[in-house]
């Protein structure tokens, strides 16, 4: 059902993938849009390792919300800032490309909780988190993408 990587030879272990998914702040999530266009936007995340799923909020309206309401398939993109080996001018950057389907989540504990944890990738300041979590908790919505197909590359931009 999903394509196999052409340059395999590329190819990142599962575990890279899935550091790559806990340690960078942000990707890209890309819906089925409006008269069937694509709609990708940039966006915070949070991977789970406990249940495997990548984890995101924002409003509870939106062209976002209404496309995931149309359908739940989505695909996320996310790389990391790249190096350099000594001498070149070529940045290599890791990403991952995940395919999946979104679930609401309806539990509101764990929806908030999701929001904490995601917080923590941003600051440690508990206090600031507790706050922006109680003030903005009612009006979030929390999704969560089943990962059904991952992959990941390391590219040379030369």
């Amino acid at each position: 059902m999903f394509r196999e990587m052409m340059r395999f030879k590329q190819s990142l272990s599962r575990e890279t993938c899935i550091a790559i998914l806990q340690n960078e702040k942000r990707g890209v999530l890309s819906v089925l849009g409006d008269d069937g266009y694509p709609y990708g936007m940039p966006i915070n995340h949070w991977y789970c390792p406990e249940d495997g799923k990548l984890y995101f909020h924002g409003g509870k309206r939106g062209h976002k919300i209404d496309a995931l309401r149309r359908s739940d398939k989505a695909s996320f993109c996310v790389y990391d800032s790249g190096f350099r080996k000594e001498g070149d001018w070529a940045l290599n950057i890791q990403s991952v490309v995940v395919f999946g389907r979104v679930e609401f989540v309806e539990d509101h504990d764990w929806a908030m909780e999701v929001s904490r944890r995601l917080s923590r990738k941003f600051t440690d300041d508990e206090a600031y988190i507790a706050a922006e979590v109680d003030r903005s908790g009612p009006g979030t919505l929390v999704f969560a993408l089943r990962i059904e197909h991952m992959s990941g590359k390391l590219v040379n931009e030369a």
